[in-house]
């Protein structure tokens, strides 16, 4: 048996299922937790998923669903983590077997809000997980192009390369190339800030700021996330251009497919937070980034971040968008 073993999936959002239909690529069978079970009969009769990517067809022969966590861990050699962060901790916290030895991969981009702890560190303390056994999936990559088999890039990280090139392994294809890092924390963290500043693209767009200044704030954001990372996760010769974190950042900026740019577009027009959140259909995770690494930052290495304490205003202080970007703008660096 090779370094994975036998593979589950936990969480059955759009990425989950994304990330399900490239294993199944190169897997002749997986385990696939689904926390409903009328949706895993949905799944079965239909040969989709009933809720998300329902485009995408599956040979549920090769798929093992359950809607018992604690099955699927038991039988999966490595867990393939897809719960959106805002449910992340009353998903997981239902595991009650012993998860400790077994490879943790976590495609979650976003931080677990009641604890504000990155994945990797919640499931170290929370499970007695190992750290050379924790493996994380960065960007740039949405769940609808790789549904749609366009050419894809992602950037798998673990402290031991080799195991990120062993999962590297069973999801790679003609239409997605893999990058391998030792980066755990920084593309952790980097995924919870790309999604703040893709709010903060957002409410540009909403405010029709036009792209000239938007370009100015992304080129600014990274800066921004550049000081952060490498305050809380010091790395020599971490490159911040490298498509895990540049990358993820630009395509959740831009993309009609983002989430966290259309919650934002939403504020930016003059939705209220309440609103916007009611009218999206999945969870902005930045809404929640945006608290936690303003927490975070506040308690800890207490950098520079005009961007997301501007985004932290609107969200959470009810300052206008406007007035909050303006405040902002004359300390850009050019």
């Amino acid at each position: 048996m090779d370094a994975m073993g036998n593979i589950a999936v936990i969480g059955s959002g759009s990425w989950a299922t994304a990330l399900a239909k490239l294993l199944l690529g190169n897997r002749d069978r997986i385990g696939w937790y689904v926390h409903r079970q009328d949706r895993i009969e949905e799944f079965m009769r239909f040969g989709h998923n009933p809720v998300y990517l329902s485009d995408v067809a599956f040979d549920t022969r090769r798929i093992d669903f359950t809607d018992d966590i604690n099955r699927a861990c038991e039988a999966a050699d490595t867990l393939v983590l897809v719960v959106p962060s805002p449910y992340f901790k009353d998903t997981v916290d239902k595991i009650t077997v012993d998860i400790s030895g077994k490879n943790i991969v976590s495609a979650v981009k976003g931080i677990v809000p009641d604890s504000d702890m990155i994945i990797s560190d919640y499931m170290c303390s929370r499970f007695g997980c190992r750290e050379e056994n924790m493996l994380v999936v960065g960007g740039p990559c949405h769940a609808e192009e790789v549904a749609l088999e366009r050419l894809s890039y992602l950037t798998i990280g673990c402290r031991d390369t080799s195991k990120a090139e062993a999962f590297a392994s069973v999801i790679d294809g003609k239409k997605m190339k893999t990058i391998i890092s030792a980066d755990v924390n920084g593309i952790e963290y980097a995924a919870v800030l790309k999604n703040v500043y893709a709010i903060a693209a957002g409410i540009l767009h909403g405010m029709k700021a036009g792209d000239n200044f938007l370009a100015m704030m992304v080129c600014n954001a990274i800066r921004e996330m550049a000081r952060f990372v490498d305050a809380i996760s010091p790395l020599e010769n971490r490159d911040i251009c490298r498509s895990a974190y540049l990358g993820d950042l630009l395509v959740t900026a831009y993309s009609r497919f983002s989430r966290n740019h259309n919650f934002g577009s939403m504020i930016g027009k003059g939705y209220s937070v309440k609103a916007a959140m009611m009218e999206m259909e999945m969870v902005a995770e930045g809404y929640f980034g945006t608290k936690c690494i303003h927490r975070i930052n506040g308690t800890g290495p207490r950098v520079e971040m005009p961007i997301l304490e501007c985004v932290y205003d609107i969200l959470y202080r009810n300052v206008s968008p406007r007035r909050a970007v303006e405040a902002i703008t004359s300390g850009f660096r050019y």
